[in-house]
């Protein structure tokens, strides 16, 4: 698939799905907040890039922290979303900016922050994403990524992206850690420090947020339940299809 299909399937895929994210619990809650907010503290001078915004909840939890939040991200729509919640929030320093993690519209060393939250497994190319971040960030500069990780066993992996790009055709790759750290460190950054956290998603709430079509909903839980025990184990796969899985919480300096 071309970079130009790619982003024409993430643009269908979330612009009908804007407001969705908006209002998703998984999205505008998690413990990964209060990091970011920690480290943006006192830096009201900052300027934040938060890569692949999607409904924008990276920015609204910074932004009255720092001096300016860029939200960008390839779909237009979303970014109506965030212009608007941001609006109502009374948050005037977010701003939108459309357009894809690989080529970033901006000059070198324009942010003190990137931060990239539950997108970089939609990015049709993750190590000239990362260049661009090393790129756009000034010297000293902190990034912070969070997004699902692969468990990094090839019989977890291949089971956990055959399910993901069943619920979403947009999906890439959820890439293992070693995989990060190593396409992190090609990229020209050093990493600080990575952990691992467990997120809980409940079924219905999962697909119904990206329109999942029927057909594909049935093959995740014939999927789901043709796995042997060490799949339904690692995933904590419930009667009802609700799972778990790894989130990857990497912050990198350039």
């Amino acid at each position: 698939m071309t970079n130009s299909a790619h982003t024409q399937v993430v643009q269908r895929q979330f612009g009908e799905q804007a407001s969705a994210y908006l209002s998703s619990a998984v999205h505008a809650q998690g413990t990964e907040f209060a990091l970011l907010q920690a480290e943006v503290a006192g830096r009201s001078d900052a300027r934040v890039l938060d890569l692949g915004c999607g409904a924008g909840h990276v920015s609204f939890n910074v932004a009255s922290a720092v001096g300016e939040v860029v939200a960008y991200d390839l779909s237009q729509q979303m970014l109506d979303v965030v212009a608007a919640a941001a609006q109502e929030r009374g948050l005037t320093n977010v701003s939108t900016v459309c357009g894809a993690a690989e080529s970033l519209p901006f000059a070198d060393g324009e942010f003190d922050f990137v931060f990239s939250r539950y997108s970089a497994h939609h990015w049709s190319d993750l190590a000239p994403a990362l260049r661009e971040v090393r790129r756009v960030l000034k010297p000293g500069g902190v990034a912070a990524f969070i997004d699902v990780m692969s468990p990094g066993s090839p019989l977890l992996d291949t089971y956990l992206q055959s399910v993901e790009v069943l619920r979403d055709t947009s999906h890439v790759r959820d890439y293992s850690a070693a995989e990060w750290l190593r396409q992190v460190s090609e990229a020209g950054l050093f990493t600080r420090s990575h952990s691992r956290q467990r997120l809980h998603l409940e079924y219905n709430s999962w697909v119904e947020r990206m329109r999942t079509p029927q057909a594909f909903r049935v093959a995740i839980r014939e999927l789901q339940q043709a796995m042997g025990a060490e799949v339904r184990e690692y995933f904590e796969i419930t009667a009802d299809g609700s799972f778990s899985t790894d989130v990857l919480v990497l912050w990198a300096e350039r």
